[in-house]
């Protein structure tokens, strides 16, 4: 477990963008027994997910999520020196679809990459941005940063697969920060244990399973097999196994690295993986129903959006004056951040349907 405390960046607005087409699991006509369709309801909380349609991507979410949020702050976008874009559904296996958004959005020259995470991607992203703004030197200005961070999870499902379709949907996000002598210190938390990789994986479409045949055609086996090791794999046993041990205590390792306590913070923004998981979770770290809020039953996991999302959807007007807030992200890897930080004073933050 890795500790961190970083002082002087505020974060300045987040605005949410997604699909404005959505779907039921009634329509997705994968569970055709009611009663059966709504027991699962239930358990993940998701009813609706708004879905990409073919041939938007990721990056087309954050940038409009971007642009609605520069206007909404007044900045300039030339003023941007940080670009980082979080998700696991990026447009190219190369180049850095960072440098294309730069581009895109009109920014002037700054440093810009991707970062291949998904559950955890918000937490960690911030504190990157946060982090690399501070050791910026920019003249005559505060530097400041752009998180995009989301994922067309829906992209990569098997059509048939009751574990992954009724639970995730797509959308995208960009969160401002900008260096502030005045803003309060912001904490982190940080792990890792690879040993949970295999049980949420997209394992085929890399260098060690590539898609593209090396020497000669494939055959109709292969070509199916690769199709399927394609799509996101998800235990769902074992990531339950693996949210119970860990998340709770993370929860409590980011209070007591803050100096906190559960009544020192106004909001505990889980990454909504689902509504019994974070229930669970909810009740084992000891955190009342009022301090948690949950957005998941017309949106689904959003995967690196989910923080983000909620934040914009349950939270709008939360952030007139500097609030307390915890930060948890979780899951695919295994890797796990928390962070304790204020979110405000900034905007009331928005979610955008993309036409």
């Amino acid at each position: 477990m890795t500790e961190g405390r970083l002082q002087g960046v505020a974060v300045r607005g987040i605005r949410a963008c997604v699909p404005k087409s959505g779907r039921t699991l009634a329509e997705e006509g994968l569970i055709p027994d009611e009663a059966e369709r709504e027991r699962l309801i239930k358990s993940i909380g998701v009813r609706s997910r708004r879905i990409a349609p073919e041939g938007v991507m990721t990056s087309d979410l954050c940038q409009r999520a971007a642009e609605g949020l520069l206007d909404q702050l007044g900045w300039a976008r030339d003023s941007i020196d940080v670009l980082i874009f979080v998700t696991q559904s990026a447009d190219y296996v190369a180049p850095a679809t960072a440098c294309a958004l730069q581009h895109r959005l009109g920014l002037g020259s700054c440093l810009a990459f991707d970062v291949n995470l998904g559950c955890s991607g918000y937490t960690y992203g911030l504190w990157m941005v946060a982090s690399l703004l501070k050791t910026l030197s920019i003249g005559g200005r505060p530097a400041r940063g752009l998180l995009l961070a989301g994922d067309v999870s829906t992209s990569r499902l098997l059509k048939d697969d009751r574990a992954t379709v009724p639970l995730f949907g797509d959308a995208g996000t960009a969160t401002a920060l900008e260096v502030d002598a005045s803003a309060p210190e912001m904490t982190g938390v940080f792990g890792t244990d690879g040993a949970g990789a295999p049980h949420i994986m997209v394992e085929a479409g890399g260098i060690k399973l590539p898609l593209l045949p090396q020497d000669g055609p494939q055959d109709e086996e292969t070509r199916a097999r690769l199709y399927r090791a394609s799509r996101l794999y998800l235990n769902g046993p074992e990531v339950f196994t693996f949210t119970l041990k860990n998340v709770p205590s993370l929860v409590s390792q980011i209070l007591a690295a803050s100096g906190s306590t559960v009544e020192d913070v106004e909001h505990v923004v889980f990454h909504q993986a689902n509504v019994f998981m974070l229930e669970h979770l909810r009740k084992k770290a000891g955190l009342p129903a009022e301090k948690v809020p949950i957005a998941m039953e017309t949106y689904g996991n959003t995967s690196s959006a989910s923080i983000p999302l909620t934040i914009a959807d349950r939270l709008s007007d939360a952030f007139a004056t500097p609030t307390p807030v915890l930060l948890v992200g979780f899951g695919i890897g295994w890797s796990w951040a928390a962070l304790k930080l204020h979110l405000g004073p900034m905007p009331q933050c928005v979610v955008d349907d993309y036409d």
